[in-house]
């Protein structure tokens, strides 16, 4: 966005309204608001249990992060997990193409923005839903996902990480497994979590085992596998 738009947008944000305005916009937002999370409900309520996939929309095909994505996903709708990821490129194409090469369930909870963000090919036509509000794509993640796989990405796959986790720890969501790939990204803020956070017992020891790290396709689906057997859990078909 130019320096135009964004002081135009700044004016428009400051410019004094009524009280008719500003009632008026509230109630259509929050109709807006309900409207999405009924579609959502709906749509996801069908589909039974998920394995979300988060990662950059940036990451190109050719990359291997994306590579290491399409595998996991294919491995783990082999094993009949459904997949769901937020329905855009880079590692959340890569996760529906591997679901949908593997005959599985593909999900795209895709999220309207003027850049990088078009809907992938992979999608199953019937499990695309597209959403206006990034809390009410972030409630479907949370709601309809039993394991979260989360490659290299940027703020978006922070804000899907550390959302599952607050989740977590607070015990507003069961104890799914968090899968974080790539040691080597992921390790700098693993250690600046243990060195700074910790050791300011702004978290506690036990906070460091609600998420995992791993390198490969096969350690990432072990642990999804792992935690349905435990709790006898079954897949989707």
């Amino acid at each position: 966005m130019n320096s135009e738009n964004q002081e135009r947008l700044i004016q428009e944000a400051f410019k004094p309204k009524t009280w008719s305005e500003i009632k008026s916009h509230d109630s259509w937002s929050v109709f807006k608001i309900m409207a999405e999370f009924v579609d959502g409900f709906e749509k996801l309520a069908k589909i039974g249990p998920c394995v979300a996939i988060f990662g950059s929309a940036r990451t190109k095909p050719s990359h291997e992060y994306y590579r290491l994505t399409e595998e996991i996903a294919y491995l783990l709708t082999k094993k009949g997990f459904g997949i769901i990821t937020g329905g855009g490129p880079g590692i959340m194409e890569a996760g529906n193409k591997g679901a949908h090469f593997a005959g599985g369930k593909s999900v795209g909870v895709n999220i309207e923005l003027p850049f990088e963000q078009a809907p992938n090919p992979f999608i199953d036509r019937d499990k695309y839903i597209e959403l206006q509000y990034f809390f009410v794509r972030k409630v479907m993640f949370m709601r309809y996902s039993q394991g979260y796989i989360v490659l290299p990405g940027g703020f978006g796959t922070m804000d899907e990480l550390f959302e599952a986790i607050t989740l977590i720890q607070t015990q507003k969501l069961v104890k799914f497994p968090i899968v974080l790939v790539g040691k080597e990204y992921w390790s700098g803020l693993i250690g600046w979590i243990k060195e700074v956070m910790l050791a300011e017992h702004n978290i506690s020891p036990d906070d460091m085992e609600i998420f995992s790290l791993v390198d490969t396709a096969e350690e990432a689906v072990k642990i999804i596998e792992d935690f349905y057997n435990k709790y006898a859990l079954k897949p989707n078909f």
